[in-house]
């Protein structure tokens, strides 16, 4: 039976994550089964580790970058999803995607699958997000005007809403991509998206029953291990 809720999962995510990228199905999925709305937060990575501490990748001891890279193989293996390790364009620049994002929600438009379709092509499909021509294909893909998002992208409004996302999340106690904030709790990495369904369970939004056809069809993934923290972005 479906629940009508009002409850709400602010997603801050970095369109380039890998993490995300490796979550975003899952996530989808959680959210339709419950009937919670999610609420993109696209955020520019490199603005939130400068005001939380982090390390760009690059930056980052050989020892990080190669246990990194030793986790995406784990999980990748263990979600059966693509991931190209190392894809030929990283890191692109996801400003314009990330507007685009935004200013979809800001239309109401349903914009989840449009977001990990972004982060396919990225990990999976070696495209150039940065590309607006590939942008429009994929909105248009999903059935979403992707000029008239394209052209919506570059508004003001938008523009700010993408800036004050750095400081919003920073405010929330964001470090890292992705972040899901739920009920008053943060969980950080897909790999606490059990975690989050359970806090979604506890607050009377859901339950743990799943359904073969929750969420999109392709990449679909139902295994939900609680695992030890791994490097998230």
């Amino acid at each position: 039976m479906t629940k009508q809720l009002s409850r709400t999962i602010d997603y801050y995510v970095w369109l380039m994550s890998d993490w995300a990228y490796l979550g975003g199905v899952r996530f989808t999925q959680i959210a339709a089964r419950h009937g919670v709305r999610i609420n993109h937060i696209p955020m520019r990575m490199q603005d939130v580790y400068a005001g939380s501490g982090g390390v760009l990748l690059a930056q980052r001891s050989w020892q990080r970058r190669a246990y990194r890279i030793a986790e995406l193989k784990r999980w990748r293996a263990k979600l059966g999803v693509l991931l190209n390790i190392e894809p030929k364009f990283f890191a692109a620049d996801v400003d314009l995607a990330s507007c685009m994002v935004i200013a979809g929600q800001r239309r109401q438009l349903p914009v989840a699958d449009f977001v990990n379709a972004i982060m396919r092509a990225i990990w999976a499909e070696d495209q150039d997000v940065s590309d607006p021509d590939v942008l429009i294909t994929i909105a248009e893909r999903h059935g979403i005007d992707g000029a008239g998002l394209l052209e919506a992208a570059g508004a003001d409004v938008v523009r700010a809403e993408y800036r004050d996302n750095t400081a919003r999340a920073l405010a929330a106690g964001v470090f890292g991509s992705p972040f899901y904030a739920f009920a008053g709790e943060l969980f950080w990495g897909q790999d606490r998206l059990g975690m989050l369904e359970e806090a979604i369970v506890r607050s009377g939004a859901g339950d743990l029953g799943r359904s073969s056809d929750a969420g999109s069809a392709s990449g679909v993934v139902n295994k939900r291990g609680n695992w030890r923290r791994n490097d998230n972005d």
